[in-house]
């Protein structure tokens, strides 16, 4: 795997390619990593695919932005392109989770000739609910949590977070493992305040104007309850031909399982083509 770096307006992405052959740029969520979108798995690379990835501003081994609000959405799909500029691909598939899948769909709604494909992975921006105080109080706490009192303090502010018993437990340790990764967790504390305040689009019924193929994934309420799987199965409904994929009763989440993402993402890219 090829690590680099990519230059957008002043941040330092930090960047890795693998494989070869058409390319799949994976966009990781808030408060995670690159790593965490397939979770390791070479499937991908291994089946003939160029995959990319990079950490968000703020996120792992990139560079803080350079004020402390610039982490909208308008500042994450400017990264994008940054990405697919310096690693010379033109049209790529796209495959996101939560933050990333709303970036992925805005550069996908803004200049569609840059996206061949998109892989939603449980979508968490609801226009209905985005500037409830409670939601957005929420936020606030967690960033101050992980400000004040580092990776623990995070953990203490999230609580239970709604999740179902059986699942906290591998919920907390995934929670801390990735919260590890960063090195500027001031950083991480910023876009905590500042995404879910950001706009990727305006509505879920422009996603009707989409015309690539796509796979909606979704999770099960009991273990994420902060991506329901009602969003995710409007945004599949909105989205003209989109393929809504659910886990299987009884299993862990589907979004959690790196070698299954795999094989959604390799199918949207047989369909693009």
């Amino acid at each position: 795997m090829a690590e680099h770096h990519v230059d957008s307006a002043g941040t330092r992405l930090a960047a890795s390619a693998a494989g070869e052959g058409p390319p799949v740029v994976l966009l990781h969520g808030l408060t995670a990593t690159r790593r965490y979108v397939v979770m390791g798995s070479r499937r991908l690379e291994r089946s003939g695919h160029r995959v990319i990835g990079y950490d968000a501003r703020g996120h792992g081994d990139s560079s803080p932005a350079p004020a402390r609000d610039a982490y909208g959405y308008e500042d994450l799909d400017r990264d994008l392109e940054a990405v697919l500029e310096g690693s010379g691909v033109e049209r790529a598939v796209l495959a996101g989770v939560s933050m990333g899948a709303h970036t992925a769909i805005r550069l996908a709604l803004r200049d569609p000739a840059r996206v061949g494909g998109l892989v939603v992975i449980t979508p968490g921006y609801d226009p209905a609910t985005q500037d409830d105080a409670g939601r957005l109080h929420r936020w606030d706490a967690l960033a101050d949590g992980l400000e004040h009192g580092g990776v623990e303090g995070f953990i203490r502010a999230y609580g239970a977070g709604g999740v179902a018993p059986r699942w906290r437990e591998a919920t907390v340790r995934a929670i801390r493992q990735r919260m590890e990764r960063h090195r500027h967790p001031g950083a991480v504390a910023d876009a905590l305040r500042a995404v879910p305040r950001a706009r990727p689009f305006g509505t879920l019924q422009e996603l009707r104007t989409l015309s690539v193929p796509v796979s909606v994934v979704a999770s099960g309420d009991e273990a994420d309850p902060g991506h329901p799987q009602a969003l995710a199965e409007a945004y599949a409904e909105a989205i003209p031909g989109a393929l809504l994929v659910t886990d299987e009763p009884g299993r862990s989440p589907l979004a959690w399982q790196g070698s299954q993402v795999s094989a959604v993402i390799a199918e949207v890219m047989r369909r693009a083509g």
